[in-house]
């Protein structure tokens, strides 16, 4: 099975014409889930001992298994945050799989890393990090946080143990309640605790509300010992940027590691109408932001960036008898930066769109998303059946259908999807069942927003 036969080549064919026509297709099918029993009957097994072959397999994939899956490009898949990755980044992903690259060390994946790193000047830069910053792409948003602040406890470990003080009875992360839902499960695989901030009005957390956070928990529990404040660029439900400049000041003068989660919001650093919306975050000792949500990467790709990344290798560096030819000098390694050790390349497709189209093109890009996003606040602002929960600082667009209940909003969401108008699943504000947008996309344009909303009358 590892020969190139000519059942490979037809193969090889069959693969490469699946992928151009899926490519050329605009627009996409939305299709959607199937039943464990209807995908049973309708693919079969396909597991068996004798193989059904490389012809057969690719017709129950694209007849049978793709179809029961909801296409996350599609102009109206404005449910989570959509994913809409360019032909360039798509097609070169067939390249970094083609190429067996390994890319979790210099000395197995030099060209590749090199190349990542590219990708990775150009986000920090947007940051306005120092040049000696870097860091390294995971999976997601869950594991760019969690090694995030794996390495800022460890910072914190460090520091006490030269400055001869004795570990505190229990860690905290000072987070914000509308902070994603990984910062807790961070928490809990770490096992410390979470020092909850209720954010302002508005919903951003401010440097005022860090302070009587701390403040209260210094009172309330003497042995708790925050070592790390993770403020937000942009939340997932209502697209919420932090006041970071106010946040850094407080989280700088405690002592605190400065993690910003923008894994959705912070790609609008690229956009030049909202940049002044991430000042502060040049003071972040990390961050993340996932170039397959609003970058137009396939999936997996998010970009975890230190501002010191000596600190986050002490932390994640592994050692073994049989790793230590890959320390071979001051070379790079991905996997020293984070909470894993064999990795794909998963870089790659992001760095090649961007040397294929230019930074000016994901800029033109990210703004017209925001011009539709703004389009659609200003429709529901006009329907007097609707109302918009807040004002869109990025991309989302939240609002309420007035006379619904919790029933009519997913019958409403069920009907839009098994009918292949869209898919939008309903979210909930302040215990209020709501109807969320998510804009990311450049190919969803005004006439896809007036068919959601037209739906609703």
């Amino acid at each position: 099975m590892h020969e190139w036969t000519e059942e490979t080549e037809r193969l090889a064919a069959g693969v490469l014409a699946y992928t151009t026509e899926r490519l050329h297709l605009r627009p996409v099918p939305l299709d959607g889930p199937q039943t464990p029993t209807e995908l049973a009957k309708e693919a079969g097994p396909t597991v068996t001992p004798s193989g059904i072959g490389g012809a057969e397999a690719l017709r129950v994939f694209a007849e049978v298994l793709a179809p029961a899956c909801i296409s996350i490009d599609h102009p109206r898949y404005f449910s989570f945050i959509p994913c809409a990755p360019t032909p360039a980044s798509t097609l070169f992903d067939l390249v970094v799989g083609a190429s067996s690259i390994y890319g979790g060390s210099w000395m197995e994946g030099a060209g590749a890393v090199y190349a990542e790193n590219e990708a990775l000047g150009w986000l920090s830069q947007l940051a306005g990090l120092p040049p000696s910053a870097g860091g390294v792409f995971v999976q997601g948003g869950t594991l760019a946080n969690l090694s995030a602040l794996v390495a800022a406890r460890h910072a914190d470990q460090a520091a006490r143990e030269r400055a001869g003080l004795a570990r505190p009875a229990r860690y905290a992360i000072a987070a914000s309640t509308e902070a994603h839902s990984s910062v807790s499960a961070a928490a809990a695989v770490m096992d410390v605790d979470i020092i909850g901030i209720e954010p302002e009005e508005d919903g951003r957390l401010t440097g005022e509300g860090l302070r009587r956070a701390l403040a209260a928990a210094a009172a309330e529990r003497p042995g708790l010992v925050p070592f790390v404040a993770v403020a937000t660029a942009g939340t997932t439900n209502l697209g919420i940027v932090d006041d970071l400049s106010s946040v850094a000041e407080v989280a700088k003068a405690a002592g605190l590691w400065l993690h910003v989660d923008g894994a959705y919001g912070a790609a609008a650093m690229a956009a030049p109408s909202r940049r002044h919306l991430f000042e502060g975050i040049e003071r972040a000792d990390s961050f993340v932001v996932d170039p397959h949500k609003w970058l137009f990467s396939p999936f997996d790709c998010a970009a975890l960036i230190y501002r010191d990344p000596e600190l986050a290798k002490a932390a994640h560096s592994q050692h073994a008898a049989y790793l230590e030819p890959l320390r071979t000098g001051e070379e790079w390694s991905p996997s020293d930066y984070a909470v894993h050790l064999t990795r794909r390349a998963r870089g790659l497709p992001f760095w090649f769109s961007l040397a294929c189209y230019g930074t000016a093109a994901y800029s033109e890009a990210i703004e017209r998303t925001l011009e539709v996003a703004a389009y659609a606040a200003g429709r529901v602002r006009r329907l007097p059946h609707l109302e918009l929960i807040c004002e869109p600082v990025l991309s989302i667009v939240a609002f309420y259908r007035k006379g619904w209940d919790d029933a009519d909003y997913y019958s409403w969401s069920e009907e839009l999807l098994s009918s292949g108008t869209g898919f939008v699943v309903p979210t909930s504000h302040q215990g209020r069942t709501a109807i969320r947008l998510a804009v990311v996309n450049p190919r969803s344009g005004e006439e896809d927003i007036d068919i959601i909303l037209d739906s609703l009358s």
